[in-house]
């Protein structure tokens, strides 16, 4: 059973500048839950094969870990490839609106033995997490 989530939000700004803000991992820790540090490679916005490690906290448990960029469009999409907490791709996807920038974030993958006998209640919180992280995102580009 896998985990594929994509919640959405509109933020009412456009997509250049939501880009700027959220493609830029010196912001992960203004809009990012669970975040407690930041460190990528290369300063700059998220390009293919830019590296990210954080530090994070997730169902109760702490730990380090990585991404690497897979995929990039210039303001429009940032795709990444994480290991931790278990095999999963998630898609940064700006969309231009009538009023501002649709939003999303997918993500998917498949938990390993630790979290596999969970998956369901890992959908949700990845879900819920991520859900989150969008309205911190919109409340920081809107305030």
């Amino acid at each position: 059973m896998a985990v594929d989530v994509c919640p959405k939000v509109l933020i009412h700004r456009p997509r250049a500048q939501v880009a700027a803000f959220m493609f830029d991992p010196a912001n992960d820790l203004r809009w990012t839950g669970g975040i407690t540090a930041s460190s990528p490679a290369q300063p700059g916005l998220l390009v293919t094969g830019a590296t990210v490690e954080r530090r994070a906290r997730f169902l109760g448990r702490s730990f380090t870990y990585g991404y690497v960029v897979t995929k990039h469009e210039p303001d429009r999409l940032v795709e990444l490839r994480v290991e931790r907490p278990f095999p999963m791709t998630v898609r940064y996807e700006l969309a231009d609106a009538e009023d501002g920038t649709d939003v999303a974030i997918h993500a998917t993958g498949r938990p390993g033995w630790f979290f596999r006998w969970a998956t369901p209640l890992m959908a949700r919180q990845v879900h819920k997490n991520i859900a989150a992280d969008l309205k911190r995102l919109r409340a920081c580009l809107e305030n």
